[in-house]
Formats: C-alpha cells, structure tokens, sequence
C-alpha cells in the first residue's frame, strides 16, 4: 500500500456527501418536471404502481394558484443540485442554505404526504418518489456535519 493516496480517493469519507445529494436532486429534478410537464400540457398520468394519480394531480392541493406544485419542486430540486455542487467545491456559504432548504422541502413533504394519506385518501407513485429523494436528502444532510466532525 502507497502512503500517498490516489487522486481519485477522497480526502475524507465527507466528500461523498455533497455529490450524493447533488445525484438524488437530479432524481427529484427529473420526477418533478415530468409532473410539470404533463400538468401543463393537460396530459394524463398512469400510475403503474399504485393508484391515485389522478386524484392527487387534480387535487387543489396540486397548484399554488395557477403554478403547478410539481414546478415549485423543480425549482427546489434544482437549487438543491446546484447549492450541493457549490458545496461539494468546499462553497462554505452553500451549506446552511443547502440546510434551510431542506428543513422546508422536508416540512412541505410531510404535508403533502398527510394530505394524500388523510384529506385525498389516495396516493400518486410519483409525489412518494418525490417525498422519498426529499426525506433521503434530508437525512443526508442532516448527518454532514456529524460526519464531518468526526473526520477532524
């Protein structure tokens, strides 16, 4: 074994932390502009895995006035990618608005799940992914700084 540690290593089990969220938001990204998209262009959704798409999507719940709920989540997602790639550059700064960011995608997650498990009473596979990648993000960032620490 070499003392010298390759290029291709990271320097602390930390580094993987921010290119991992950065993944998971692209995942989000691309499941919330699909939504977008098939809201705007009045597209039907077929869920494959479960049913109750429909009545989410067109659920008041689905809009915050004439904006889709699924472009708001693509505007977060999207910040989220870019605040973890300034991040995962050592961007000081883009760590506790990476953090706000996710305390509140992760309080809206936990309403919008309420309100399709106890107000619509149906379920869309695609809003769960969304609730999925948020709750793993979350959990991800949340352990950073633990992590962190313990590498000093």
């Amino acid at each position: 074994m070499s003392a010298v540690p390759s290029p291709l290593e990271p320097k602390t089990k930390f580094a993987w932390i921010y290119p991992t969220a950065a993944l998971l938001a692209l995942i989000g990204l691309a499941d919330a502009l699909y939504l977008t998209v098939q809201h705007l262009t009045g597209q039907s959704l077929r869920c494959t895995i479960i049913s109750g798409c429909s009545e989410v999507l067109s659920s008041p719940y689905a809009q915050i006035g004439s904006v889709p709920l699924a472009a708001v989540g693509a505007f977060a997602y999207f910040t989220v990618f870019s605040l973890s790639i300034l991040a995962a550059f050592g961007y000081r700064f883009a760590r506790p608005l990476l953090m706000a960011l996710m305390a509140v995608m992760f309080l809206m997650t936990i309403w919008l799940l309420y309100l399709q498990a106890f107000v619509i009473r149906h379920f869309c596979q695609y809003c769960l992914l969304s609730a999925a990648v948020t709750i793993v993000l979350t959990g991800l960032l949340v352990i950073a700084p633990w992590v962190q620490n313990r590498e000093r």
